[in-house]
C-alpha cells in the first residue's frame, strides 16, 4: 500500500460552533480551532449580508446564572466554548461601545475614580490616561466604592475597593490603601468580567447596577462568583472598562486599531463592503455615453441642486397621480420605514431599553417604534451621555398630505427615512445626532 506524503496528510481539526440571534434563531458554523472571535463575526456578517462596520459581537450568554459578556476579538471560540455549560450560548449582536473608551476616554474614567488623577492636580490628557493603562510597567489604579454580595447569603457589604493590575482588592479599614490593610477579591488573568442580567430582586441589590467577576474554570458554581453592585451606571463602566484594560493592555489597542489597519485585507474569507449609505458619495456626470465623476466642487453642488429639483418634480407628479396609484406617496411613507434596520415595530418601551443598554449606550445610538399610545404616532428612541430617552413622532396633515414631526410641526417630513436621515445630519430639538442604528439581525 502506498504511504502518503506529510503534505496530503495535513488537515485543520474543526469544530462546530451554534450562534443565536436575538430573534431566538440559530446558525451552526464550522471553524478551526485558531478562529478569533472577529473572524466569526465577519463570517456571519458574510453568511447574514448585514454591514460589517466592526461593531458586530459575539456574546457568551449564561441565562441560569444571568451573565452576558462580550467576547474580545482576539479570544479563540473554541477555547471559549470548551468552558461553558451545556446551557451557556453564543449570541451574535452589535456593540457599539466596544472600543468607545478609546475615542472618548474621559468619559470613561471620572477624576475621583482614577487614583493618580487625585494625587495630580488639573486635567489628565486623554493620551496620558490611555497610555498608562496601556503601558504594562506604569501602575494605574481605580477607586470607590462597590457593594459586594456575601457569599451564600443575600445580604451586601459596602466596602472600598482597589482594582489593579494584580487584582481587585477590598480595604478591611475605610478607605485606607496600606497593604496590611488590603485583602485580594479576585485576580483578573484567570477570571472574566460579566454584566448581570437578570435584575436587582433575584440577589436583593441594592441598586440596579450590577456585574459579576467569573472565573475562567468555573462553569455553572454560584458560590464561586463574585456578585458586585456600583452607585451608578457611569461607575459601573468604569470598573468593567478598567478591567478589561489592565487584563489585556495593548492588545485591546491592537484590536481597536486593526481593521483601521486592514480594510481591504482578507481574513479567513471576504466580508461584504459597507452600504452606500455608510459611505461618502461622489457627483456623477450621465449625460454623456459613459459616465464621469465631477471633480469641480461648484459643478458638483449645481448637479446636486438639479437632482434635488428634480426629485422634487417626480414627487409632485406622484402626488396627481391619486391614491389609484399603487405606490401612492401617501400610503407608501406609512410604511416605508418597515424596511429599516433601525424600526422595530410594536415593540414596548422596556423592551427598546433593554436593546439600546445591550447595544453599548454609547450617544447617537437610537431605534424607532410604534407607539403604544397613540396608533398613529411613533417614537423615537435615543441614547445620550449613558441615558435612554423617548421623543414622541406625531403625524400632522397639511393640504391633505401627511407629514411626521418631532417638533411639534416645526420640522416636517413626508415619511421617517427622511426624518431620520435629517436628525443625523442635524441635531435640531434632539440632545445630539442620531448616529447608531440599534439593529438586530436574523441569522
Amino acid at each position: 500500500m502506498p504511504s502518503c506524503s506529510p503534505d496530503c496528510c495535513l488537515f485543520q481539526a474543526v469544530e462546530i460552533v451554534k450562534v443565536w440571534s436575538e430573534d431566538g434563531a440559530g446558525k451552526v458554523v464550522e471553524i478551526p480551532a485558531d478562529m478569533t472571535a472577529r473572524d466569526v463575526c465577519q463570517l456571519l456578517v458574510y453568511k447574514s449580508h448585514c454591514v460589517d462596520d466592526n461593531a458586530w459581537t459575539l456574546v457568551e450568554h449564561h441565562p441560569i446564572l444571568g451573565l452576558e459578556r462580550c467576547l474580545e476579538d482576539h479570544e479563540l471560540v473554541v477555547h471559549v466554548q470548551s468552558s461553558m455549560s451545556s446551557d451557556s450560548k453564543f449570541l451574535f449582536r452589535k456593540n457599539y461601545a466596544k472600543y468607545e473608551f478609546f475615542r472618548n476616554p474621559l468619559n470613561f474614567f471620572p477624576e475621583q475614580m482614577v487614583a493618580w488623577c487625585q494625587e495630580s492636580d488639573g486635567s489628565i490628557p486623554q493620551s496620558q490616561l490611555l497610555q498608562n493603562f496601556l503601558n504594562s510597567s506604569s501602575c494605574p489604579e481605580i477607586q470607590g466604592y462597590l457593594y459586594v454580595k456575601e457569599p451564600g447569603r443575600k445580604s451586601w457589604k459596602k466596602l472600598y475597593m482597589f482594582l489593579r493590575r494584580s487584582g481587585l482588592y477590598y480595604s478591611t479599614k475605610g478607605t485606607s490603601k496600606e497593604p496590611r490593610h488590603l485583602q485580594l477579591l479576585s485576580d483578573l488573568d484567570e477570571s472574566n468580567i460579566f454584566i448581570t442580567i437578570t435584575g436587582r430582586k433575584l440577589h436583593n441589590a441594592p441598586t440596579d447596577y450590577q456585574f459579576c467577576i467569573k472565573p475562567s474554570k468555573v462553569r455553572s458554581d454560584c458560590k464561586e462568583l463574585k456578585m458586585l453592585c456600583a452607585e451608578d451606571e457611569q461607575s459601573r463602566t468604569c470598573w468593567m472598562t478598567a478591567f478589561r484594560l489592565l487584563k489585556y493592555g495593548i492588545v485591546l489597542y491592537q484590536n481597536y486599531s486593526l481593521p483601521q489597519q486592514r480594510k481591504s485585507a482578507s481574513s479567513h474569507f471576504s466580508a461584504p463592503v459597507r452600504s452606500v449609505s455608510e459611505n461618502s458619495l461622489v457627483a456623477m456626470d450621465f449625460s454623456g455615453r459613459t459616465g464621469r465623476v465631477i471633480e469641480n466642487p461648484v459643478e458638483a453642488q449645481s448637479a446636486a441642486l438639479e437632482e434635488g429639483q428634480t426629485w422634487r418634480k417626480r414627487g409632485q407628479r406622484m402626488n396627481v397621480l391619486g391614491s389609484s396609484s399603487p405606490l401612492h406617496p401617501s400610503s407608501l411613507s406609512t410604511v416605508i420605514h418597515r424596511t429599516q434596520v433601525w424600526f422595530h415595530g410594536r415593540i414596548m418601551r422596556e423592551d427598546a431599553h433593554k436593546m439600546i443598554m445591550q447595544q453599548g449606550q454609547v450617544d447617537g445610538l437610537f431605534l424607532l417604534r410604534d407607539s403604544q399610545s397613540n396608533p398613529k404616532a411613533f417614537v423615537l428612541t435615543l441614547c445620550h451621555h449613558q441615558k435612554i430617552k423617548h421623543f414622541q413622532i406625531l403625524p400632522c396633515e397639511e393640504d391633505g398630505q401627511v407629514f411626521f414631526s418631532l417638533d411639534d410641526g416645526a420640522t416636517k417630513f413626508t415619511d421617517l427615512i427622511h426624518l431620520v436621515e435629517f436628525y443625523q445630519l442635524n441635531r435640531g430639538v434632539l440632545p445630539c445626532k442620531l448616529k447608531h442604528p440599534c439593529t438586530g439581525v436574523a441569522l
